[in-house]
């Protein structure tokens, strides 16, 4: 079996493997040189801690070595895959190898989207580790003046390390309010209050037009004429699916591979997990793919127990699960919240003290025809934790 991807999804298949009762030779191949690690600290406690680890990965290890010994798999590592043959049983490595193969498990995640000069130096993406790396020593540097572009939970979360830094950070969203799509406009309105809260600039409703300077980054226009000054720049506009390297391969392919409710494509002995796999929501005619720590850590025992028993003989069906740590406040929502569902406030206020930033926090539970449909907690843990297991347990929310 072939693993290709060697970060969170990638290695929860293979243990799923390993746990389900495979005992044949094992490949996990991997873009990056490092083992698998932990990617949300990297936008929040690397970027503000003073120590690196001394060589190897530190705190944000996903494996030791007895755990390790106990997958005993091939590792390769700092390759990447650039073709997937079914009708041979092979991999295709850029290095020009190839691998054979009874089955695959594509894990390759996503990559930053980009702007136009994102190669000048002064201007970052965030999503690996040497990224982060890169980003840290800038920071540390010298700089004074960080723009962040976009203000989804990556950027949010870059935009508060760096205020936490001491320095002075301005956020750009293009939507007239970020994170409407996943929270609702009521919601989004209040933790989007952080910004302002601790002293970030949030500007809304505005692209970006291009990225001045020549050496390095000096400056961001945006498209309404306006220059900000720049020492620093992150670009967090979303990522796009690893799946170039699957044209050819009769996967389908639409904003990630195309599964079944299983992470099972439509190639035998070929399955997807994480933030590269796209799944059917059986009832409803549509697919879902979730960018989020929770499912690519989950999808990774369905999809290697389905791989095994060459057809879906189980499902993945998750509750989703999402969280964000920004300027001191944790942020949890778990569910699905459509267009028109309606908000209640079940604890806590969300409008006072600075809306999300107040200590306390608050509660709210969307709902849809009287049925809740999501939680989203603020500083609440706790009760988040009992309603999003109840939410999880049926289509009925008991509050109390």
């Amino acid at each position: 079996m072939t693993v290709v991807g060697a970060s969170l999804a990638g290695l929860h298949a293979a243990r799923g493997l390993r746990d389900q009762g495979y005992d044949g030779r094992l490949v996990i191949v991997g873009e990056e040189r490092h083992r698998p690690y932990d990617r949300p600290p990297l936008s929040k406690e690397f970027l503000t801690g003073e120590d690196e680890p001394d060589g190897g990965l530190g705190p944000l290890a996903l494996t030791d070595p007895e755990d390790e010994a106990e997958l005993d798999a091939e590792w390769l590592l700092g390759v990447r895959a650039d073709r997937l043959d079914p009708a041979s049983g092979t991999v295709g490595l850029a290095d020009g190898r190839t691998l054979r193969t009874d089955g695959v498990v594509i894990a390759t995640g996503a990559a930053p989207r980009t702007l136009r000069a994102t190669a000048l130096p002064g201007v970052h993406t965030l999503r690996t580790l040497d990224d982060a790396r890169r980003l840290r020593a800038e920071l540390r540097a010298g700089a004074a003046r960080v723009v962040v572009i976009g203000a989804g939970f990556i950027g949010a979360e870059v935009a508060s390390s760096c205020a936490a830094l001491g320095l002075d950070v301005t956020v750009v969203e293009a939507a007239p309010l970020p994170l409407v799509p996943q929270l609702g406009e009521r919601m989004a309105r209040v933790c989007a209050s952080l910004h302002a809260a601790h002293g970030v600039t949030l500007l809304c409703g505005t692209g970006v037009a291009t990225l001045r300077g020549t050496d390095r980054v000096t400056g961001v226009e945006l498209a309404d004429g306006r220059v900000l000054p720049a020492d620093v720049v992150v670009v967090g506009v979303g990522v796009r699916p690893v799946t170039g390297w699957l044209e050819g391969s009769g996967l389908a392919l639409d904003d990630g591979v195309l599964c079944d409710e299983g992470c099972a494509t439509a190639l035998p002995g070929v399955v997807a997990v994480g933030d590269v796999a796209r799944l059917a929501r059986p009832g409803t005619g549509g697919t879902v793919r979730a960018e989020h720590w929770t499912s690519a850590a989950e999808q990774g025992a369905v999809a290697a127990r389905n791989l095994l028993a060459g057809a879906t003989v189980e499902p993945f069906g998750a509750l989703p699960y999402f969280w964000s740590d920004q300027y001191g406040a944790r942020i949890q929502f778990a569910g699905r919240r459509e267009p028109g569902d309606t908000v209640r406030i079940e604890e806590g206020d969300p409008d006072e003290g600075a809306g999300a930033g107040a200590a306390g926090g608050f509660l709210a539970v969307y709902e849809r025809d009287a049925i809740p449909t999501a939680v989203l907690a603020v500083n609440r843990p706790k009760p988040f934790t009992r309603l999003r297991r109840e939410l999880a347990r049926g289509p009925r929310l008991a509050v109390r």
